[in-house]
């Protein structure tokens, strides 16, 4: 049977004994109902799952004795950051999520001239956190033990200048297809995904200025919430662990 497996962000060692934070203790004790004496596995995003066991629970603190430390090598040869432009509501949600679950390695939310979210300080913060809490979410149920880090919004042209060997935007366009990419050595690859409305012609200029290519992966216009997904499917099988 597949234990659950929930994260914590504290420092893990085997032999320790610790109180849950309060998120990771509701989650094991309120909706899963854990008792003490039930076993389970936590992950604090350094690329270990660790074999735990309720000690105790109460209304007050959920005791656990890490029992058994286990490296996880479920991340790909090939590190993929998105450069995703920020799009609304669920399908942002969705975008982390799904892409997580690909082996996406990092993402960077950017903000294009025709993003139609507005963010402010305050909004940013929130934003930041409820993202967090998806990758965490989506490790957890993929099995993944490192995080994708996660860059705060940002302009197209600064997220354009990322340094990675091969750098691409989905093009229906594009002077590339899939079997004619080159190897990228080492295996890094940026993607540029614009958001609902698309990169705009000043947009598509910085980012051919930064030294992205264009991608074509069929003639079809894909949404932005597709977009991303699909090209890091098509290349997690070109290049990665597909």
């Amino acid at each position: 049977m597949r234990l659950t497996r929930c994260h914590v962000e504290v420092p893990l060692a085997v032999g320790q004994t610790l109180t849950l934070p309060e998120t990771a203790a509701t989650h094991l004790v309120r909706v899963l109902r854990l008792r003490a004496g039930d076993d389970c596995v936590l992950f604090n995003g350094d690329g270990h799952d660790y074999a735990a066991r309720l000690q105790s629970v109460d209304k007050r603190a959920v005791v656990v004795e890490v029992l058994a430390r286990t490296p996880v090598p479920r991340e790909s040869p090939l590190r993929i950051t998105l450069l995703q432009g920020v799009a609304r509501g669920e399908k942002m949600d969705l975008i982390l999520q799904k892409t997580t679950e690909l082996g996406v390695t990092a993402i960077v939310p950017v903000l294009a001239e025709r993003t139609e979210v507005k963010l402010d300080a305050a909004r940013t913060a929130k934003r930041m956190q409820h993202w967090r809490s998806v990758l965490v979410s989506a490790c957890e149920q993929s099995g993944r033990a490192t995080i994708p880090a996660l860059a705060e919004p940002q302009p197209l042209v600064t997220a354009a200048a990322i340094q990675a060997t091969l750098k691409l935007v989905l093009d229906p366009e594009g002077e590339y297809t899939l079997a004619d990419l080159p190897v990228p050595e080492p295996a890094e690859v940026a993607i540029a995904i614009g958001p609902e409305g698309g990169w705009s012609p000043r947009d598509r200029q910085a980012l051919v200025e930064a030294g992205f290519m264009g991608l074509r992966l069929g003639p079809r216009v894909l949404r932005t919430e597709t977009a991303g997904l699909a090209t890091i499917a098509a290349l997690q099988s070109r290049f990665g662990d597909f």
